[in-house]
C-alpha cells in the first residue's frame, strides 16, 4: 500500500461518514490506498454484516463499494491537481449515480477487497470503476459517477 488511507487524511467535517468515516466508531471504517493507478480496499466483515449465514449483506457491499469509489474519485482529483489530498481549497464530490451488479456471495469469514480505477475524469464529475473480490473471486462490480458538488 502506498502512503496513508485516504480516509485518515480527509479534513474532520468529512470524517462521520458509516461507511469510510475514521471518527464514527459504529461505521464500517473501511481504508482506501493507492497501489499504483488503481486504489484498493481490504476489509474484513463481521457476523453481524451477514444477510444470510456466511454471506455478506448486499446492502453492506453498496456501502463499501459507494465509499471506496467516491473516496478514489476525491483522491483522483488531488492527484491530478498535484495536491495533497484535504488541502484547501477542499474539493468536494458526492454520488451522483451507482451501478453495481451482484455476482455471487461474498462471504464474511475471510477479507474482502476491493479494486477502483478511474475510468474518466471531467471538472464537473468522475467515473470510476469497481470489483470486489472474496478470495480472487469476483463478486461484485460497478461503476459510480461522482458529482463536483462546486461546479
Amino acid at each position: 500500500m502506498e502512503g496513508k488511507a485516504f480516509q485518515d487524511i480527509w479534513p474532520e467535517w468529512g470524517s462521520l461518514c458509516w461507511g469510510c468515516g475514521r471518527n464514527n466508531e459504529h461505521g464500517l471504517q473501511i481504508k482506501s490506498y493507492w497501489e499504483g493507478d488503481e486504489a484498493v480496499c481490504t476489509w474484513q466483515p463481521e457476523k453481524y454484516h451477514e444477510a444470510y449465514i456466511g454471506a455478506l449483506c448486499g446492502g453492506i457491499i453498496a456501502t463499501i463499494i459507494d465509499c471506496h469509489y467516491t473516496n478514489t474519485a476525491i483522491a483522483a482529483a488531488y492527484k491530478a491537481a498535484g495536491r495533497e489530498i484535504g488541502t484547501e481549497p477542499i474539493l468536494r464530490y458526492a454520488t451522483g449515480s451507482i451501478n453495481i451488479k451482484l455476482l455471487r456471495p461474498a462471504r464474511t469469514r475471510k477479507p474482502v477487497t476491493l479494486r477502483a480505477r478511474v475510468k474518466e475524469m471531467k471538472k464537473s464529475k468522475i467515473t470510476v470503476s469497481c470489483s470486489l473480490y472474496y478470495q480472487k473471486k469476483l463478486c461484485a462490480s460497478g461503476e459510480i459517477v461522482v458529482i463536483n458538488l462546486d461546479r
